[in-house]
């Protein structure tokens, strides 16, 4: 009898149960589209501000005690104040190499061009480097400075003599695309001509500078295989106080604290990899950039998790109005019930399977559509698939239950205050 009146209610309440369905799969279609992209948006936030620069320098430890202590910036040539070229591909040997996303080498010192001083800068443009690993990637400043403006061409690293001139120096020096520049480098004022291949505009002090590839600095400096600093892009994740802890001493954590943060993609611990790779290096968090990255992730997590809650909040108002005015339209028909001998369990019962049967068809539409929104998401914002995270199921079956509960709250309260003999009077 039971199963006979329940089918029965819900086909002659058909349409308004399908308007509740529908209020329920929107406001989980997005909660499922929102869960999925904030467990997702960590790599994907982090790989659209990789585009802005490196967060990490690695420079000789030498050099960095000079700096760090005494304030001293030291000059080519001083022992111990490179790095060995041959090194650079050990940044991806480490625990976290695959966040490890750009890095290049660099080489620097002072020259005269034209009737005045310049940095001339020696590196990577855009190198096919081979791993310890066997692996084959392709890094260099093309990759980790893709934000400059350019003119012409970018230099390859096969081009020796080929050089990318800054435009605030170029305007300074007359130089256009195609020129060819001489430079007066240290060491019995040796004279090295170069082919300016391109020029760039990066709006910060680059564009006062020269950059030339690094066998070609490196050959005229007697240098070779010795590079001045690495500059690192790693995927990092937002920084907390077990993170500033360690960054000030790793030497003070727990065992346990320290396991932990050594096995998290924090920049200090992803540091910490890379000076143990790296013989002689002292790899620094550039802090502005890895501060900044984690804030906008943060706040970007929050943004996502507050339209999480309004959307839960509208569906459930949503369902208790409709869910009301069924009520009360069906106040004759609970009446009856009751005074036949139904109690307030019998018909509450009747009632919260109608509901649920109804917002588990509405959570299960939901959940589907919310995957399609999340991948429409992903694509139009960060150009790459959103992954399915298992862990957003539990959520949307909570959700499910919360809004669905909570919307029903005045009509429970409203069919539990219902007198038999007044509604069949009609009052």
């Amino acid at each position: 009898m039971f199963w006979q009146m329940l089918k029965g209610a819900l086909v002659r309440q058909s349409r308004k149960m399908f308007m509740v369905a529908i209020t329920i799969a929107l406001g989980v279609s997005l909660t499922t589209a929102m869960l999925n992209v904030m467990l997702d948006v960590g790599d994907k936030v982090n790989r659209e501000l990789k585009a802005y620069g490196a967060n990490i320098t690695v420079t000789p430890r030498a050099a960095s005690v000079l700096r760090d202590i005494y304030g001293l910036e030291s000059g080519p040539g001083g022992a111990g104040q490179y790095l060995q070229e041959a090194d650079v591909g050990k940044l991806k040997t480490i625990f976290w190499a695959n966040n490890i996303v750009g890095f290049a080498p660099s080489l620097e010192t002072k020259a005269v061009a034209g009737t005045g001083d310049v940095t001339v800068v020696g590196t990577w443009f855009n190198r096919q480097l081979e791993l310890p690993t066997g692996e084959v990637v392709e890094t260099g400043i093309k990759e980790l400075k893709s934000w400059w403006t350019v003119e012409g061409n970018w230099v390859s690293d096969t081009d020796i003599n080929s050089a990318m001139v800054g435009s605030t120096l170029a305007r300074k020096l007359g130089i256009h695309t195609g020129d060819t520049v001489e430079l007066v480098l240290p060491g019995d004022s040796r004279r090295e001509k170069v082919t300016v291949q391109g020029l760039f505009n990066s709006g910060g002090p680059e564009d006062e500078q020269i950059f030339v590839t690094l066998p070609f600095l490196q050959k005229a400096l007697n240098l070779e295989g010795k590079v001045g600093k690495i500059e690192v892009s790693a995927i990092t994740t937002p920084e907390n106080d077990l993170a500033r802890k360690a960054a000030h001493d790793p030497q003070s954590l727990s065992l346990k604290d320290w396991e932990t943060w050594y096995c998290t993609a924090y920049v200090s611990s992803i540091a910490y990899q890379i000076e143990e790779a790296v013989s002689g290096s002292r790899a620094k968090p550039v802090r502005q950039v890895a501060e900044s990255e984690g804030t906008i992730l943060q706040k970007t997590q929050l943004l996502m998790l507050l339209i999480t809650v309004l959307s839960l909040a509208g569906s459930a108002l949503g369902i208790s109005n409709l869910l009301t005015a069924n009520m009360m339209e069906r106040s004759r028909e609970f009446g009856l019930l009751k005074a036949l001998g139904a109690t307030d369990g019998d018909v509450l019962l009747l009632t919260l399977t109608e509901i649920t049967l109804t917002g588990l068809a509405g959570g299960v539409a939901g959940y589907f559509l919310g995957l399609g929104f999340a991948q429409i998401i992903g694509q139009n914002v960060f150009g790459s698939a959103v992954a399915i995270n298992m862990m957003v199921i539990p959520w949307v079956i909570l959700s499910v239950i919360l809004i669905t509960l909570v919307g029903s709250l005045p009509a429970i309260r409203m069919l539990l205050s219902l007198r038999p003999a007044a509604v069949l009077h009609g009052r």
